[in-house]
């Protein structure tokens, strides 16, 4: 990805200068595109290093995640602007357009800044030979843009919404078809409410906090941000959520120490959830997280369990007190299982400072732990990761229908683990960072539907304070409703013998 001496440049002009923010978003676009990397974490280390103001920086990360997210739009956009399908067209330069078609359509860059600037980046990326192609192509788009008023109906020829409302919505939410189809869905077909949904998915989050239990609290995360000059303020629902407005965390003494950590408030209500429903009989002081990577929910419920300071809810058993699931010194436990090299790291850097908590490398489907011995079994399952597209800009074109085959039955088996690993009396939390209906109430359904061992119980009774959360007995977080990832969460006990 060296920007200059590009093969095919010998004897041309030298590369012109073409401005940074510009080249850091071509720069994700091509890791995303040839290794396949996440830009959610890969951006963050780009612009850690990068030494840009907080403007450029800003301007960087919109330029990088509206492409990613508008990625099928700006190709169709394109694909009316040239002769030669856009895939066929040098990935690297075909980036590059992409960056300069979302100017265009998204920002209020003035249309000959945003040609200019973007053929200087093909110029210094690709070397001359496609700056000619790549002038006329951005004009053109340019043109058709003022000339509809940049109405993606219009534009790209979208479906009218009387006859074809999923088609209308994927094109003027920049969403492939399928995935509209899985929202409404979900959403029992309100068409209304999945375009409310769509468009959650096209805005900015907010960076949400998670003060770790018995080493930090909300109030000193608000405080901290006050000093710092960021913009804060308490998350509606997690007693432990701080959500900025912008501004960098890291910043933050409780974040920088490990008091505190970035954490999506849905994922914290899924700890939650779990942590406040009632075991029946008598605890042995097991908690199992079984696919724990990264860590978070492990490094939340590690907390809980062992907080005493009557800030939070603890654990809830019976008969014994809410306040915690087992006296201090008592050996109350957390066991973390995760398979890949990597994410157990992860894992066990989010651990790092828990006494009670214990990384194992292992699949969940195969435990090394005797059955009936947990209390309570956490198993956030790998899924498609539709609830979580408005920080995973590129999920939504990276991931196909024809995924669901390899992750439902690998979902089912670990729920299924998940049921023979905790005892009678027993808790355990099916969740998915996913709305999709196969993802989620199937498959609990499914396996439930298997066993007469196992009661559902109603997730939202372990959440009184959201509100939103329908008919139960599960509990779907959607981002225009809640602000947070759309998470699942159903809760099953084991029944008493």
């Amino acid at each position: 990805m060296s920007p200059a001496g590009s093969p095919g440049t010998r004897g041309a002009r030298p590369p012109a200068a073409v401005d940074r923010p510009r080249l850091l978003a071509w720069e994700v676009l091509r890791a995303v595109d040839e290794r396949g990397s996440y830009a959610n974490l890969l951006l963050p280390s780009l612009l850690a290093g990068s030494g840009l103001p907080a403007r450029d920086r800003g301007f960087v990360t919109e330029l990088a995640y509206g492409a990613l997210r508008a990625q099928g739009t700006l190709d169709g956009l394109l694909d009316t602007a040239t002769s030669r399908p856009v895939h066929d067209i040098d990935p690297p330069l075909r980036d590059a357009l992409r960056l300069g078609a979302y100017q265009l359509l998204r920002t209020r860059v003035p249309a000959r800044a945003a040609v200019a600037s973007t053929v200087d980046l093909v110029r210094a990326t690709s070397g001359e030979r496609p700056v000619r192609f790549a002038n006329a192509v951005l004009r053109r788009v340019a043109t058709r843009i003022a000339e509809t008023g940049g109405d993606l109906a219009t534009l790209l020829g979208a479906p009218r919404f009387e006859t074809d409302p999923i088609g209308h919505l994927a094109v003027v939410t920049t969403h492939p078809r399928w995935i509209v189809e899985v929202v409404a869905e979900a959403l029992g077909d309100d068409l209304d409410e999945t375009r409310a949904a769509l468009v959650a998915d096209d805005t900015r989050p907010a960076v949400h906090l998670v003060a770790r239990p018995g080493r930090s609290d909300q109030n000193r995360l608000l405080a901290e941000a006050a000093e710092e000059g960021l913009d804060a303020a308490a998350g509606p629902y997690s007693p432990y959520a701080v959500r900025l407005d912008g501004g960098d965390p890291a910043r933050l003494p409780a974040v920088a120490s490990g008091a505190a950590a970035v954490q999506d408030e849905g994922s914290q209500l899924v700890a939650l959830a779990l942590a406040r429903t009632p075991t029946v009989g008598r605890d042995r002081g097991l908690t199992v997280d079984l696919c724990a990577g990264p860590g978070g929910k492990a490094a939340l419920l590690a907390g809980l369990l062992t907080d005493r300071s009557g800030g939070g809810p603890g654990f809830s058993s019976q008969p014994a007190a809410p306040a915690g699931l087992a006296a201090p010194g008592s050996g109350a436990t957390l066991l973390a299982l995760e398979p890949r090299a990597t994410r157990a790291g992860l894992v066990a850097r989010s651990l790092a400072g828990e006494p009670r908590a214990w990384v194992v490398r292992a699949d969940g489907r195969a435990a090394p732990l005797p059955a009936g011995s947990a209390d309570r079994v956490l198993v956030d399952v790998p899924c498609t990761g539709l609830g979580a597209l408005r920080r995973r800009p590129e999920a939504r074109w990276r991931r196909i229908p024809g995924d669901l085959a390899a992750l439902v039955p690998l979902q089912s088996a670990l729920l299924v683990a998940a049921l023979d690993l905790v005892r009678p009396g027993g808790v355990v939390a099916y969740a998915t960072c996913s709305p999709h209906p196969a993802e989620t109430v199937e498959v609990v359904r499914q396996v439930t539907g298997q066993r007469v061992d196992v009661s559902v119980l109603d997730a939202r009774l372990g959440l009184p304070e959201v509100d939103g959360l329908g008919s139960g007995p599960f509990v779907q977080l959607w981002p225009h409703r809640h602000g947070t990832d759309a998470m699942f969460v159903a809760l099953l006990r084991r029944n008493p013998d």
